[in-house]
């Protein structure tokens, strides 16, 4: 089993529960800063039941009486011994099912309070699933590797008593009998059919034991990876907590690393594979190195025999294609690029609709060569070779293709794919409100001089923004905040988290400041640099980038006046900042008379979600950053 190597650990709540779960690796901060793992007991004629998604078990015990709901499964325990029947819990907000990694504990073994009893794999991360009550395995519903268990449905059935397990009847394991049986015959049927990188296909019954390595899900967000480097070869031996390769996601370059001993027997997903799938297999593991060159041999010959029926096709299809081609009909585009480089129409292939001849198919003709040119009466008398006129044209077609479709096309990162979905889904889903106004930068600029001169404190005045606009958020909290589209409501954030947009080779990262509002100038001044830099080599840790609650986008240090931003889901607000102009106008001075005077101004845009900012909200928080430029002694407070 491979983990990424990316850890951190946010709180889950502790409700009253009989389990809980304990973070493995890494998990979306702007989830789980804002869900809180609820969970409830409805009883009825000695039946617990979970009523709401977000309850992490199912219990059954004697206890009082109300009407279960008939949408429900419930499991009553009026008759058996005494017994809890522990459902795959949902532990996340998104999470609809899940995946049994490992059962840490066998049936009938003793479980202790703070034991693990298995380990799930959500849609976020791989959590350890803790008990927080003593008790006995008494069965295991759902086995090791049984994938996509839904959100309640039973995995394990514990009793108080040993003695107990003997006494449970089939009527109460049968409830889960068949969906066992479904997990199991899916499990057994992605071992035995196993979809590799080039759609091929292997019997995984003819292989020696061994173990499929799939492409993780290392970010909420991520469907598909790029293998960038494989860190192991062929033949290599594994040991716990050896990087196998490195993994980019749709946010940053992450490490793989590895939690069994092994050896490398084949990898299935070469180094600089494209658009992975979450859940393809990309390489076997062996326990002995005896059975590496057996899945080795297995694997090339069934990858030798797919390869054979393409070669067989390509040929015929170079056949089909040499053949001439009728067509019934010819665009008005097509009929002029012919008669411009004299061809013949007949030896064009025609793919349009009805057999119509169109301009591409022309355009592709010239420029495969394929395209024939029609002789005249001219050409038949002369007594040259056909073969120069034939050349001339060929060259000048050639020219002129180069000069109609002359373009250069460059491969898409992981993370640039996903930062265009990521717009596009933000301009079509969320009600954009736009709102501009102009700082005096003087302050600011007479600010920072001053903290270098003689403090030799060196900042930047993107460093200072980020401060000021960390305490405009804290000024009007419902500025910072965001759009809950389960709920249908606004959420109020409880701490001013500042995403920063740096540019980088791969695409836009968005680092985040936490806290911007309490840190000082220079703190800030000194997280943002090393940020930039990690975010610039790709090493940019799932907690570092994920989450925030308001996004800055600074382009103050090009020739830009000002631009609209476009907002960081399931952020509410952005702010686009421009660069500073010297303008003069009037300005009143100390006695009262107004002279011209020359100053610096800054434009700065809201792009704001008109759910959660109205009017008035907007207009209160740009009031509140104007007042922080004016008057810069307010970050000191």
């Amino acid at each position: 089993m491979a983990l990424s190597r990316l850890r951190h650990h946010p709180v889950i709540s502790r409700a009253p529960s009989l389990l809980r779960a304990r973070l493995l690796s890494s998990s979306s901060r702007s989830i789980s800063r804002n869900s809180k793992l609820q969970s409830a007991i409805v009883e009825d004629g000695g039946t617990l039941f979970r009523p709401t998604l977000f309850s992490p078990f199912i219990g059954i015990r004697n206890q009082s009486k109300l009407k279960c709901p008939s949408d429900i499964r419930c499991y009553s325990s009026a008759e058996p011994p005494a017994h809890i029947v522990i459902g795959m819990p949902a532990l996340s907000p998104t999470m609809t099912q899940g995946n049994i990694a490992k059962w840490r504990k066998k049936e009938g073994d003793k479980i202790e309070v703070g034991d693990i009893i298995c380990e799930i794999e959500t849609d976020k991360a791989t959590l350890e699933f803790e008990s927080l009550e003593e008790g006995f395995l008494a069965k295991i519903l759902v086995p090791d590797g049984a994938k996509d268990v839904p959100v309640g449905q039973p995995i394990a059935v514990t009793v108080e008593d040993l003695d107990d397990i003997q006494n449970i009847p089939e009527s109460v394991l049968g409830g889960s009998e068949v969906k066992e049986t479904k997990s199991t015959q899916a499990d057994v049927k992605t071992e035995d059919t196993v979809q590799q990188s080039g759609s091929e296909k292997l019997d995984a019954s003819k292989l020696p034991p061994h173990i499929f390595i799939e492409m993780p899900a290392l970010s909420p967000t991520m469907d598909q990876g790029n293998i960038a480097k494989w860190r192991k070869k062929e033949g290599d031996k594994i040991e716990v907590g050896d990087i196998i390769c490195e993994i980019e996601t749709d946010k940053a370059t992450l490490e793989f690393e590895c939690l069994e001993e092994g050896y490398l027997a084949k990898i299935l997903a070469p180094e600089g594979s494209k658009d992975v799938a979450v859940g393809q297999p990309i390489a076997i593991t062996v326990e002995d190195p005896a059975n590496v060159e057996a899945v080795k041999s297995h694997v090339s010959g069934n990858l030798a025999a797919k390869e054979a029926k393409p070669a067989q096709h390509a040929t015929h299809d170079k056949v089909v294609k040499g053949e001439k081609s009728s067509f019934s009909r010819i665009s008005p585009s097509a009929k002029l690029l012919i008669a411009q480089h004299k061809l013949d129409a007949s030896s064009i292939n025609a793919s349009g609709p009805r057999g119509t001849l169109l301009k591409s198919d022309v355009l592709n003709a010239i420029k495969s060569g394929t395209a024939a040119v029609k002789s005249s009466a001219s050409e038949v008398t002369t007594p040259p070779s056909k073969s120069q006129p034939q050349t001339h044209t060929s060259l000048s077609a050639s020219s002129d293709i180069q000069q109609l479709d002359s373009y250069v096309d460059i491969p898409n990162s992981q993370i640039r794919k996903v930062i265009a979905r990521r717009l596009l889904e933000s301009k079509q889903n969320i009600p954009h409100l736009y709102l501009t106004t102009d700082v005096i930068l003087d302050p600011l600029l007479s600010f920072r001089k001053e903290l270098k001169d003689k403090f030799g404190v060196k900042v930047s005045v993107n460093d200072i923004v980020i401060k000021t606009v960390g305490i405009a958020l804290r000024n009007v909290p419902k500025a910072n905040a965001f759009w809950d589209d389960n709920k249908g409501e606004i959420v109020l954030c409880d701490s001013v988290d500042i995403s920063i947009a740096v540019a980088t080779e791969k695409g836009l990262m968005t680092p985040i400041v936490k806290n911007a509002d309490q840190k000082s100038i220079s703190s800030i001044s000194l997280e943002i640099k090393e940020l930039a830099e990690k975010a610039r080599a790709g090493k940019l840790t799932p907690n570092e980038f994920q989450g925030g609650t308001f996004s800055i986008s600074n382009l103050g240090m090009f020739p830009v006046d000002q631009f609209c931003a476009i907002i960081n889901p399931p952020q509410s607000g952005i702010l686009a900042v421009g660069r500073g102009n010297t303008v003069v106008e009037p300005v009143i001075d100390e006695d009262g008379i107004e002279k011209p005077a020359a100053v610096t101004k800054m434009n700065v845009t809201l792009s704001a979600d008109h759910r959660v900012f109205d009017g008035e909200v907007a207009g209160a928080f740009l009031g509140a950053l104007k007042s922080n430029f004016s008057d810069i002694r307010r970050l000191l407070i």
